[in-house]
């Protein structure tokens, strides 16, 4: 198992070699993987696809993918490349979507054409400034003052 994402990650099957896998006709995400540096590192890999299927058996595994040729490219050779699953548990396509979008864009993996930046902007969500009535939150443990009272306010109880 190895997990893959962000935080605590996706515990994702594998890695296993991809020429001689014999895919599963399940639903999953995955991952294409190789080792960059498998003589200094060899428990390193690196992510070059992530991609997810309704059918895994249905993707033409091991190498009549159509991204298989940037995969033995970017590895060397096609018995350096790894793959690695996750059957999303109660995950439908949706969810299997953003997780793969959610990989793609940690790990910006050359063979994918599609590119996702996992950053925020202003306009999706608008910029957040402070309501004018809140102040700055901060946490009081044993020993630390309290804070003064708000201009023209009530002492605050803590």
């Amino acid at each position: 198992m190895i997990r893959l994402g962000s935080l605590a990650g996706y515990p994702f099957e594998g890695p296993r070699l991809l020429g001689g896998w014999t895919p599963p006709a399940s639903a999953a995400v995955y991952a294409i993987c190789y080792k960059p540096e498998p003589d200094t590192k060899p428990d390193r890999y690196a992510v070059i696809y992530v991609g997810h299927s309704e059918d895994l058996s249905a993707e033409r595994f091991p190498f009549q993918h159509p991204r298989a040729h940037c995969w033995v490219r970017r590895a060397g050779s096609k018995w350096k490349v790894y793959i690695c699953t996750y059957e999303v548990p109660g995950g439908g396509p949706g969810h299997r979507e953003q997780i793969t979008r959610e990989l793609a864009a940690i790990y910006q993996p050359r063979c994918n054409t599609e590119r996702y930046d996992q950053s925020w902007k202003d306009e999706w969500i608008g910029e957040y400034t402070s309501a004018p009535n809140t102040g700055p939150l901060a946490r009081r443990g044993p020993g630390t003052p309290r804070p003064p009272p708000p201009p023209g306010g009530e002492p605050r109880d803590g």
